[in-house]
Order: structure tokens, then C-alpha cells, then sequence
């Protein structure tokens, strides 16, 4: 009976360390959320189109993963039947989204949400306008100076 409490202990505490280390790395098949970006709007900076095709013939889909060190982002342009062309990762600013001092009008509470992105040393601003799975681009002036990012 003995052997195999200790036995299960054993299985507990492997299970343990093997969940800690997993998130202390950043796990990147159990992302904390994963989103897509809206047909209406721009590619990220750091999306370059392969030759011939043009932004109707991709889908783009980000992933935040929280780890020790911040939040990660994987990025990910498939063509329309689901094939990876690229893949990129980086880091989002601070832990979580961001948010204006003063919203516009028009969004529903605690809306748009944003997320200041640096991929290759490339910064873009992804912007949240409700609760669902989608997301923007943003170049509104505003919202960059407001989150203290350089447009560029």
C-alpha cells in the first residue's frame, strides 16, 4: 500500500515540475489566448506577403503566452487552405492589454483594448474594439503617442 502512495507521490511531483517549467518557458501549444485578424484590416508590419499573392489569400493568427519574463506572442500567416507560410514570435509591453485615459466613444466598456508588439525590432499596436476573437492593426497617431510608442 505504502509503495504505491509513494509511487503516486512521485507521479504528483514529476507532474508538478513538469507544469512549473512549462510555464516558467512559455508553453507555445497551450497559449493563454489566440486571436484573428480582421479581414478589414491591415497586415501586421512584421507579415510580409509571399509573391502573388495579396491580403485576401491569408488569414493571420496571433497568440499571447504568458511566461517569467512578460508575455510572448506568436504570429502565424496561413493561405486559404490552412498551409503555414509564416511564423514569428516576440514580445507584447507590460502584462496584458493597455488601455486609453480616454476612450473614444462608440466601444462597449473596458473598450478598445491594446497591445504594443515588437517582433525582429519591428513595434506595431494591436487593437482590441470588443469581446471576441479578432483583432486590428491601429496607425492612429493618437493611440501610438498616448502608449508612448514612436510610429514609424
Amino acid at each position: 500500500m505504502f509503495k504505491i502512495i509513494r509511487r503516486i507521490d512521485k507521479l504528483l511531483l514529476l507532474l508538478v515540475a513538469l507544469t512549473i517549467v512549462g510555464s516558467a518557458i512559455g508553453c507555445e501549444w497551450f497559449p493563454e489566448s489566440t486571436f484573428e485578424l480582421a479581414r478589414e484590416s491591415r497586415l501586421p508590419k512584421w507579415i510580409i506577403l509571399p509573391p502573388r499573392l495579396t491580403r485576401n489569400d491569408v488569414s493571420v493568427t496571433m497568440s499571447l503566452y504568458d511566461s517569467l519574463w512578460g508575455s510572448d506572442v506568436k504570429i502565424i500567416l496561413q493561405d486559404t487552405k490552412g498551409q503555414t507560410l509564416t511564423k514569428v514570435y516576440g514580445m507584447e509591453k507590460g502584462r496584458g492589454p493597455l488601455y486609453l485615459k480616454h476612450p473614444p466613444q462608440g466601444f462597449p466598456p473596458g473598450y478598445p483594448a491594446y497591445e504594443v508588439i515588437t517582433i525582429n525590432g519591428i513595434t506595431d499596436i494591436i487593437e482590441h474594439r470588443k469581446m471576441e476573437p479578432i483583432f486590428y492593426v491601429t496607425d492612429d497617431p493618437a493611440v501610438w503617442k498616448e502608449l508612448g510608442v514612436e510610429q514609424k
